[in-house]
């Protein structure tokens, strides 16, 4: 059997990622939670549990999605437009302080006829990824569908939300400022992290796949851990639960022998 090739070294992570912008990021703090951190140190917990997160890609057809996923997993940008025909599907390898770990993109259709199609892999996200066109208001109106739609299947409490604005490079400045204002408004009312981003020229895109497989690592060992402590727990209170059961036996019998 052969092993999997080494990890890039631009998919090493050390450090939690800074966020776009302070007014609408999911966490503002400068490092990883210090559980997690004692965790992947203490070697105590087992990977194995939080080694890959799903993450599914959504927003109207044309607004760059292939091309956004493209630039990071390839380093490459197809100026030929494809419509994606149901569901892409990468697997991108990282190792997050020093544990391996594993992002499923899921790239989603966009044309309204592939949108049922599309939505049956919606399920058991970690994260979504509604994305916009900052040259076009309309695709930015259309994401709290998308993000509702994303959302029918899943968690709220358990799923990390980003709204991302592409195509940054084609965009006039003026137009530029008035979409990000909409846009950070948008993405504090959905608790979602906004970026901004050019799949053509690679602007900040490396950077914003870093920080969402930072933020669903760390989001994904706190869960385990979580359930871990949990069952721990149950176990505990069936021993002693059994215990007073017992306990409670031999008295009943002893009184009945009296």
């Amino acid at each position: 059997m052969s092993s999997l090739p080494p990890i890039r070294e631009d998919r090493i992570i050390c450090e939690l990622p800074l966020y776009f912008t302070k007014d609408a990021a999911l966490h503002t703090k400068d490092s990883f939670h210090v559980t997690v951190q004692e965790a992947c140190q203490s070697q105590k917990s087992d990977p194995v549990g939080f080694n890959v997160a799903k993450v599914i890609v959504v927003g109207d057809v044309g607004v760059g999605k292939t091309c956004l996923i493209n630039r990071f997993c390839k380093d490459s940008f197809d100026k030929g437009y494809k419509a994606t025909i149901g569901v892409d599907f990468e697997m991108e390898r990282f190792e997050v302080l020093g544990v391996p770990f594993n992002l499923q993109l899921w790239d989603t259709a966009g044309q309204e006829r592939f949108k049922c199609i599309a939505s049956t892999y919606y399920r058991g996200a970690q994260a979504i990824i509604v994305v916009f066109d900052l040259s076009n208001y309309y695709s930015l109106d259309n994401a709290r569908q998308w993000l509702e739609d994303a959302m029918i299947d899943n968690d709220p409490s358990s799923v990390l939300l980003f709204l991302v604005g592409t195509k940054k490079d084609q965009s006039h400045p003026d137009l530029l400022a008035q979409m990000e204002h909409e846009a950070i408004k948008l993405s504090e009312e959905l608790k979602a992290e906004y970026w901004a981003l050019s799949a053509l020229s690679g602007e900040s895109v490396r950077q914003f796949f870093l920080r969402v497989a930072s933020l669903t690592f760390e989001a994904s060992v706190l869960a385990e851990l979580e359930r871990k402590n949990t069952r721990q727990a149950g176990d505990v209170v069936r021993i002693t639960d059994y215990h007073n059961d017992f306990k409670a036996l031999r008295k009943k019998q002893a009184n009945c022998c009296n």
